[in-house]
């Protein structure tokens, strides 16, 4: 074992230690079951090939969904849910599908993590003032003016210096290096609330076996319900497009091998099928843990594997520790977390060179605001292939004037029936007491639509006795 990849196994713990625990309590499920997803991101997902130095575990992105899920179904089935997830996860591997989810629109993705990030901070600011959160993300967002009255003052300003302490102490780097600012944010918290013994909510412990809950044949039978099987393909298809991207992501930070794709999709797969079984969160690959592993030096995968084991050593050794984290702080930790998902950057390069792209990434994540993740990512698919079809769908109608002999017309390009009130538009405006060839020679596609036209635009000419011939393709 390498010093380095030691080193860094410990750093990852550091940080995947709260976020473990505040994706928990955030999704709505016992903050145990968090660290049980970490424990098989490390031991089960870290041992298999794939990406080597890529860590996985609760993300943050898929907490509004996973909340969405116990509020509809109940925690006792988030177990079947996970593990179907996994299995399609499984299949999706094996038919090395995996390469295919990065021909996924980057303006969908965008806007999937923007909205994710606003529903999470609107609903991580309620938990900031120990107040209980509307359940719709329109509603969390319209009542954060009444929030002001209703929070309690110390818990808000727990979780406001939570996130100022996760913007300040990145700063000095060789600190950070030392003590990741998520562990030093969330302990600093821990120890002014137990030391003053500040009444605010704080974590509850149950103990590791008490919260792992393995499905059972009523929870399987569930599969059979078209909400549940919808939820788990939401699980399966936005977890495993996440982990890829990350993949993606955490293999520009180091020079060792690549990804490979199809193998990464199987080890994400095994590890949500036993999440599953023991009726965790689901995990992805998250690009937190992830760009710390690289940054602390990791060169193997033993890093990602033994920082499993220290999750695993803490829950079974000192839980109890657990119980003096106010959730005020993990809260202000995700409120950090997804301002972080929303990609004002990414948005501001966009909008330069790619306005329509700017349009995907919004009305994806304004749809996951106002409806829920799965319908929001299914509107902004929707809207980026009718982007890509008017995009591609240009026709150009090139005319010619050779005296005496008439006009030859070419139509070029590829026309659709997005394009053909344009089309119609150049045809009807030449004029008739000439005689026209029309060329379609220069036509790379015609759909039905167009073709139809087309002839039809033809024929009519003919009755007009105009001298019509065409040539195709």
């Amino acid at each position: 074992m390498r010093k380095a990849d030691l080193f860094a196994s410990l750093v990852v713990f550091l940080v995947a230690l709260p976020l473990c625990v505040g994706v928990a309590i955030a999704s709505g499920v016992p903050a145990e079951l968090g660290l049980v997803t970490g424990i098989v991101g490390g031991l089960v997902a870290g041992v298999m090939p794939g990406s080597s130095l890529q860590v996985s575990g609760p993300a943050a992105g898929l907490t509004v969904l996973v909340y969405e899920a116990v509020q509809s179904y109940g925690v006792q089935a988030l177990g079947v849910l996970v593990l179907g997830a996994g299995l399609v996860q499984l299949g999706l591997g094996v038919l090395r599908l995996g390469r295919w989810f990065r021909a996924v629109s980057v303006a969908v993705v965008q806007g999937m993590l923007a909205g994710i990030g606003l529903v999470l901070i609107a609903g991580q600011v309620y938990a900031m003032g120990d107040a209980s959160a509307p359940a719709s993300g329109l509603g969390k967002i319209a009542g954060l003016v009444a929030l002001v009255g209703a929070a309690d003052p110390v818990a808000l300003a727990i979780g406001g210096a939570t996130v100022v302490v996760l913007l300040l102490w990145p700063r000095w780097r060789r600190g950070a290096r030392v003590v990741p600012a998520p562990l030093l944010a969330v302990a600093l918290a821990s120890v002014v609330t137990g030391g003053f013994d500040l009444s605010v909510r704080r974590v509850e412990v149950r103990g590791l076996l008490d919260a792992v809950r393995p499905p059972g044949l009523a929870d399987v039978g569930r599969l059979t319900e078209v909400g549940v099987i919808g939820t788990v393909l939401a699980f399966a298809l936005i977890a495993s497009a996440e982990s890829l991207f990350s993949a993606a992501a955490v293999d520009r930070l180091h020079r060792g091998p690549r990804t490979d794709y199809d193998r990464e999709l199987i080890a994400q797969g095994a590890g949500n099928a036993v999440c599953g079984v023991l009726g965790a969160l689901p995990m992805t690959a998250v690009i937190v843990r992830s760009a710390a592993n690289v940054q602390a030096g990791a060169r193997t995968k033993v890093s990602r594997v033994l920082h499993g084991v220290w999750l695993l050593l803490f829950t079974a050794v000192v839980p109890g520790v657990l119980g003096v984290i106010p959730v005020a702080a993990l809260a202000g930790l995700l409120v950090h977390a997804g301002c972080k998902l929303v990609p004002v950057r990414e948005v501001r390069v966009l909008w330069r060179g790619h306005r329509g792209e700017v349009v995907v990434l919004s009305v994806t994540a304004v749809a996951i605001v106002v409806g829920n993740l799965f319908e929001g990512v299914l509107v902004g698919l929707a809207l980026a292939v009718a982007k890509t079809a008017w995009d591609i769908s240009h026709v150009h109608v090139e005319t010619e004037d050779r005296g005496a002999s008439g006009m030859v017309v070419r139509v070029v390009g590829n026309a659709t029936f997005l394009r053909l009130p344009k089309l119609l538009d150049a045809l009807e405006a030449l004029p008739h007491d000439r005689d026209v060839r029309l060329e379609l020679g220069g036509l790379r596609h015609v759909d039905h639509a167009c073709a139809a036209a087309l002839e039809g635009w033809a024929a009519g000419r003919d009755h007009e006795r105009v001298a019509t011939s065409r040539s195709t393709t």
